[in-house]
C-alpha cells in the first residue's frame, strides 16, 4: 500500500480526530540518530515508522538533480508536489518514492547532506510536507514519527513526545564510526553549524516541545537508547502496546489525535 496524497501547497486544515491513535514523536538535532532509533523503537513496539527526514532529503536531491535552486522556496515546493512523494508501506522499511521511482539510495549523498538544511527551512516546502505527514498520520494512526517539528507542529497532541539529544562531539564520533575516514573535528563543526541554522530558521525551528521528554544519549549505546525510549513509551501508554491500544479504542479514549 502506498500513500499517494494530493498536495495543495497549504496546511489544508487539521486532520480529523478519531479514537485509537497512538502517535509517538521523536524530535532532535542532526546526527542524533532519530531515524535509526525511531525505526528500531517502532519495531519493538509494534508500530509503523515515519522518516520525515528522508522526505526533506528527497526534496533536496530532486532539486539538485533537476537544476532547481535549493533556495528558491516556490520552485522547490512545486517540484515536491509534482514528484508526488509517498512511501511504499509494503516494504520494510517503507521506501520513499518520487516520480514513481525509489529515491532512498540518493538521500545520504554528500551534496544532499550539504544542502538539506537550506531546503528544510523553506516555508512553502514545509507546508507541503506538513500536509503530507499529517495525511500519513491519518492513514497510519499507530506510528513513530521522527523529525524536527513532529511534536510541536505536525502531531502536537501525540501520545508521547520525545526530544533526543547528544553533544555535537558524540554525534560526530557516532558518524565517524559509520563512515570510515571522516574528519571528526570537521564533522563536529558541521553539526554545530547545522544546529545553529536549524535553531534560527524562521519556520519550524529546532525546538524541544515543552511537553516532550528529553533524553540525553551522549553516554548511551544504540541499544540503550532504544530500550530507554521503549520503557518511556510503555510507562505512558501501557506495557502491552497492541492490547493497550485496542482497549483504548474499545473505551473510546483518544490517544495522539492530531491538531
Amino acid at each position: 500500500m502506498t500513500d499517494q496524497v494530493r498536495h495543495t501547497g497549504g496546511t489544508g486544515g487539521p486532520p480529523a480526530k478519531h479514537a485509537g491513535r497512538l502517535i509517538v514523536t521523536i524530535d532532535g538535532p542532526a546526527g542524533v540518530g532519530k531515524s535509526s532509533v525511531g525505526r528500531a523503537l517502532a519495531k519493538s513496539l509494534g508500530l509503523e515508522f515515519l522518516d520525515t527526514g528522508a522526505m526533506y532529503r528527497a526534496a533536496t536531491a530532486l532539486a539538485l538533480d533537476r537544476g532547481v535552486d535549493v533556495s528558491d522556496a516556490s520552485a522547490v515546493a512545486a517540484l515536491a508536489r509534482e514528484a508526488r512523494l509517498h512511501f511504499d508501506w509494503t516494504q520494510d522499511p517503507p521506501a520513499l518514492i518520487a516520480f514513481d521511482q525509489p529515491v532512498m539510495g540518493r538521500l545520504r549523498d554528500a551534496d544532499v547532506d550539504a544542502n538539506v538544511s537550506t531546503v528544510a527551512g523553506l516555508p512553502e516546502l514545509r507546508a507541503v510536507m506538513v500536509d503530507l505527514q499529517q495525511s500519513i498520520g491519518q492513514r497510519h494512526p499507530r506510528l513513530v514519527s521522527e523529525g524536527r517539528d513532529q511534536g510541536s507542529v505536525v502531531f502536537p497532541d501525540a501520545c508521547v513526545k520525545i526530544y533526543l539529544d547528544a553533544t555535537p562531539r558524540s554525534r560526530a564520533e557516532r558518524r565517524a564510526r559509520q563512515i570510515s575516514g571522516v574528519d571528526i573535528d570537521a564533522v563536529e563543526a558541521d553539526l554545530i553549524e547545522r544546529d545553529r541554522r536549524d535553531s534560527e530558521r524562521a519556520v519550524a525551528p529546532l525546538r524541544q516541545p515543552p511537553d516532550a521528554e528529553p533524553v540525553e544519549t551522549s553516554a548511551m549505546s544504540f541499544d540503550q537508547v532504544v530500550a530507554t525510549l521503549a520503557a518511556l513509551v510503555r510507562a505512558k501508554v501501557g506495557d502491552a502496546l497492541p492490547g493497550e491500544a485496542l482497549a483504548r479504542r474499545r473505551a473510546g479514549v483518544p490517544c495522539g489525535n492530531a491538531v
